[in-house]
């Protein structure tokens, strides 16, 4: 887990938690820190998307099914990382097959029973609206997509592209 102060916008001092990627030490830490999130930042891959829409999608339907995280409804926003690849797909794309699989896993979890459920919601949680398609709008946060690189459009030797992540976080700072 990276915790980091970050001071760039308006004066006012925003703590990010950044989660490891393992599932065990990721699901802790998100337990641990939950109940105070002022907002939810979540970081895709753009370029490796389609070969892991399904584990992002897992991850993202704990998070949005968890009774805390419902209950506070903190702004999520879905950054589109590596923009600056060729292949990365581009923030609509993301949101659209997010909310096809989001809405697939809607349908399994609810089919199955209780004991095989794994998003730790116990089933009770809805994701969306009853008997309509998921779709991000009918959650009780805010979400946004923007893309974003952290090497800058031509790789590495140029400056991140983050105004469009930075604007999001001085709206919540």
């Amino acid at each position: 887990m990276k915790l980091q102060d970050y001071n760039r916008i308006k004066g006012a001092t925003l703590t990010i938690i950044d989660l490891p990627g393992h599932d065990s030490l990721r699901y802790q830490f998100l337990e641990k820190f939950k109940a105070a999130a002022r907002a939810v930042l979540f970081v895709v891959d753009s370029s490796a998307f389609q070969k892991e829409v399904r584990e992002v999608a897992e991850f993202l339907y704990s998070i949005l099914t968890d009774s805390v995280i419902l209950k506070n409804a903190p702004p999520l926003l879905i950054a589109c990382n590596k923009q600056d690849i060729t292949m990365a797909k581009s923030a609509k794309l993301i949101q659209q097959q997010l909310e096809k699989e989001l809405n697939t896993l809607r349908v399994t979890r609810a089919a199955a029973p209780s004991s095989l459920d794994t998003s730790g919601s116990g089933g009770a949680v809805h994701l969306g609206r009853k008997g309509k398609e998921f779709e991000f709008s009918h959650l009780p946060m805010k979400v946004e997509f923007v893309e974003c690189s952290a090497r800058g459009n031509k790789g590495e030797d140029n400056e991140a592209e983050l105004e469009h992540l930075e604007m999001w976080l001085s709206k919540i700072a």
